[in-house]
């Protein structure tokens, strides 16, 4: 009798919250208040008029990261992130291909469906979204009003539909949110079963704290059904609140890895592999434009397909020493073709040095490259060797960086040469809107 009753509550909120929902999409959030023990129909209170972002308070709260704290609703561009990232581009495809039956069988079942996809058969020592790409996606999605509502609290913990493995590095480094309630992974010999472990109830951690979450659907309800006051913001006001900018975050963004570029929702992955087969065959025809034909008659060709370049530059006078030496170009590293940008812009043949790039990548270059060791007096005797025979170009922060940072670099090459020619470069790419 105590379950029965336990559920008629539930669903008498669900269909409380739907009302409320449709009649009060012009308030950012609304508040309820409820005390434990007291039947349904008197347990809460509704209150227009709320000060909740100008209070500073002691008390614990306990929010939903999906719907107080990201502006879409969507969870498929995260697990496509690590489809593609940590599984290649035909779990990927797969991943796109079931889109249409997630989004039918609703949220717990297309949720399932999605871990399965993208974690089953991955190894979890050599996972690396949730810390080196997952952050970037979460932070451009976090609405500026959730995210001052949630810091108002001392003590805040995060409560989640997605897998922990996904979040906790992004809220506990970037939102200073250490306390994270999630399902983990089973795992069977270090690799994913793509499969969530059933954890200890949310609600046992909710009893007599603040609740924050969003009306979407009665999901929710369970997380805060013991929560004493709960706050739920309408899907219409997060769609209006402005993303949270990066000065406000616990650290900057500085470091994130991955090949995709844009937030991969499902139009604009069905647009990536679409536009894939003549991605690739645009790519062999530049390359073969650049190799076979001079600078003079490559370069135009090169921007009427569509690599438009905007130089801004002084003259460059070379030392005595110049003259028998190469000019050592230094640029900002922003992406693996830095160097070869560099070569058709200055219209002449210029060899790299590289750290960390790979044999295939080196062998399907169109210009010299040698790679360096991190050894100080091998890797200076190859830059003067390099130097003897003609222009080089040298990214000495070692590491691609693609926000507008520049980290710290090796001093070596002002020691070889004092011809030196700073660069820096920006990018923007296409096709996919952002």
């Amino acid at each position: 009798m105590p379950r029965i009753k336990k559920l008629f509550q539930l669903k008498y909120f669900s269909s409380l919250f739907e009302i409320i929902r449709k009649t009060s999409r012009k308030l950012p959030y609304l508040r309820l208040k409820f005390s434990q023990g007291i039947p349904a129909s008197t347990q809460f209170k509704f209150l227009k008029n709320s000060s909740f972002t100008d209070e500073v308070s002691n008390q614990t709260l306990v929010f939903h990261l999906e719907g107080a704290l990201l502006k879409a609703y969507s969870l498929f561009p995260y697990f496509m992130l690590v489809a593609f990232e940590a599984g290649g581009l035909f779990r990927a495809l797969i991943l796109l291909l079931l889109y249409p039956f997630v989004w039918l069988l609703g949220h717990e079942l297309g949720l399932k469906v999605m871990v399965f996809v993208s974690f089953v058969g991955i190894k979890k020592e050599k996972f690396r979204a949730g810390t080196a790409i997952l952050p970037k996606f979460f932070l451009e999605d976090v609405g500026v009003v959730g995210f001052d509502m949630v810091m108002k609290y001392k003590t805040k913990v995060a409560v989640t539909s997605m897998p922990r493995i996904m979040v906790e590095c992004f809220l506990g480094d970037y939102l200073g949110i250490h306390v994270v309630i999630g399902k983990e992974l089973k795992e069977f010999h270090g690799y994913f079963l793509g499969l969530m472990e059933e954890n200890m109830d949310p609600a046992t951690m909710c009893i007599n704290n603040i609740g924050l979450g969003c009306f979407r659907n009665s999901r929710y309800q369970k997380i805060f059904s013991r929560c004493k006051e709960i706050y739920l913001v309408t899907e219409a006001e997060k769609k209006k609140w402005p993303v949270l900018p990066r000065k406000k975050s616990l650290k900057p963004l500085i470091f994130h890895d991955g090949r995709l570029a844009f937030r991969p929702t499902p139009l604009n992955t069905l647009s990536m592999f679409v536009w894939l087969p003549f991605g690739f065959l645009l790519h062999i025809t530049r390359i073969m434009v650049f190799i076979s034909l001079p600078f003079k008659v490559s370069g135009p060709l090169l921007a009427f397909s569509g690599m438009i370049n905007t130089v801004s530059h002084s003259n460059v006078e070379s030392s005595g020493e110049g003259k028998k030496r190469g000019m050592l170009y230094v640029c900002n590293h922003r992406t693996l073709l830095d160097p070869i940008y560099l070569t058709i812009v200055l219209m002449k043949s210029v060899s790299a040095v590289t750290y960390s790039v790979s044999r295939f990548s080196e062998v399907i270059s169109p210009i010299k490259t040698v790679r360096l060791t991190r050894d100080r007096k091998t890797d200076e005797e190859t830059m003067k060797k390099m130097l003897s025979k003609g222009d080089l170009v040298v990214c000495p922060e070692g590491t691609t960086c693609r926000e507008p940072y520049l980290l710290r670099f090796s001093p070596l090459f002002a020691e070889i040469t004092d011809d030196i020619v700073p660069v820096a470069r920006d990018l923007n790419s296409g096709p996919l809107p952002k």
